[in-house]
């Protein structure tokens, strides 16, 4: 027991008299600080109290923005993997437009007497989003990992794709085959992973990221388009890009890059022959698609088990640090690329049709 004592007392910073009240069920001690020593009793594997205790077992929370691009279910069978061998259980957590907030979603966690968290893809990737569920954490000291970049006020571990590198290789690939006008689409302006590929991007072409984006006049002018991370998010994008002359697309998801291909056939043109395509992520049965797409591939395997390996280390009381470990991206390079049109593509100008009226 005294061990026990001294061991929370320590992970929570606060006195063994203060621990041993909380477990006593003893007065004056605040909210946060009882929530903060129940905690500190799952993550260090110590049994609550019978009177404190509800159902509890080894259980991690796994949270996504969405299931519909096929890169989040990839994740989740890797992390739900790797935690299953080590006796814990995932629980899934996916947010949907009408449905629990990712916020809900920390709070029913913490409900759950959680041994961690693991978050992919959340509000902590756009600056402008409501990050107050991520400080309840922090002040529980509840061990938790993020999967690509995030804000920088928030000290959690984090495992990354170098998205910098990964437009670098696109580009690299695309002007080899002779495209001189490339655009680039993106996620929302407050969206970091966005950022970093845009700052790569800008540093390849000078390119100018318009705050109306319809100024054609400017070096690059044009070049940049911002979007929702869905396949009609890309089409539009995608639409107004190639009507400004670009021959080749980098997009910053495969369900974008998707949605780029559907609007280069809606212009009655095709792929790669008049304007080329790479996406993001190498999602399953993007080697399917028509043209097979080719893509940055994030390598989903390793990051999985990382964030694993680092929450487990937080698990066990280990410091560990909060300082991005980044992974390389490998462009893959399938059917959507080629060589660019000898002139300019835009899109064929629609035919009118005459009628003839008769008395």
């Amino acid at each position: 027991m005294t061990r026990r004592l001294a061991e929370v007392a320590r992970y929570v910073g606060v006195s063994e008299a203060t621990v041993s009240r909380v477990l006593n069920g003893k007065p004056g001690i605040s909210d946060a600080t009882r929530a903060s020593v129940l905690t500190a009793l799952d993550v260090l594997g110590y049994e609550r109290p019978s009177k404190l205790r509800g159902e509890r077992a080894r259980l991690v929370g796994l949270v996504l923005p969405e299931l519909q691009n096929p890169i989040f279910p990839a994740f989740a069978e890797v992390v739900g993997e790797a935690l299953a061998k080590r006796g814990l259980t995932p629980v899934l957590c996916t947010r949907t437009v009408d449905g629990l907030s990712e916020a809900d979603y920390v709070d029913m966690l913490l409900d759950q007497q959680v041994s961690g968290v693991i978050f992919a893809g959340g509000n902590y990737a756009q600056a402008a989003a409501d990050h107050g569920h991520y400080q309840r954490l922090l002040d529980r000291r509840l061990p938790v990992v993020l999967v690509n970049a995030g804000i920088s006020d928030l000290k959690f571990p984090t495992v990354a794709t170098d998205d910098a590198h990964a437009v670098d290789q696109a580009y690299a690939h695309l002007t080899t085959l002779g495209h001189e006008r490339i655009g680039l689409i993106l996620g929302p302006r407050d969206h970091v992973p966005s950022s970093r590929k845009l700052a790569a991007f800008q540093r390849l072409t000078g390119a100018v990221d318009d705050q109306d984006d319809d100024t054609d006049d400017a070096p690059g002018g044009g070049l940049i388009k911002r979007t929702i991370f869905s396949m009609e998010g890309g089409h539009a994008a995608a639409t107004r890009l190639i009507k400004r002359g670009t021959t080749a697309l980098i997009c910053a998801s495969d369900v974008i890059a998707l949605g780029a291909i559907r609007a280069v056939r809606r212009l009655g043109m095709s792929v790669p022959q008049d304007v080329s395509i790479v996406g993001y992520d190498d999602s399953p049965f993007m080697a399917c698609t028509d043209p097979p797409l080719t893509t940055i591939r994030q390598p989903i395997d390793a990051m999985g088990q990382s964030a694993v390996k680092l929450l487990l280390s937080e698990i066990a009381g280990n410091a560990v640090p909060t300082d991005e470990l980044v992974f390389e991206p490998e462009l893959v390079v399938r059917g959507s690329t080629g060589a660019a049109p000898s002139a300019p593509s835009a899109p064929p100008a629609r035919r009118r049709t005459r009628r003839t009226v008769t008395a």
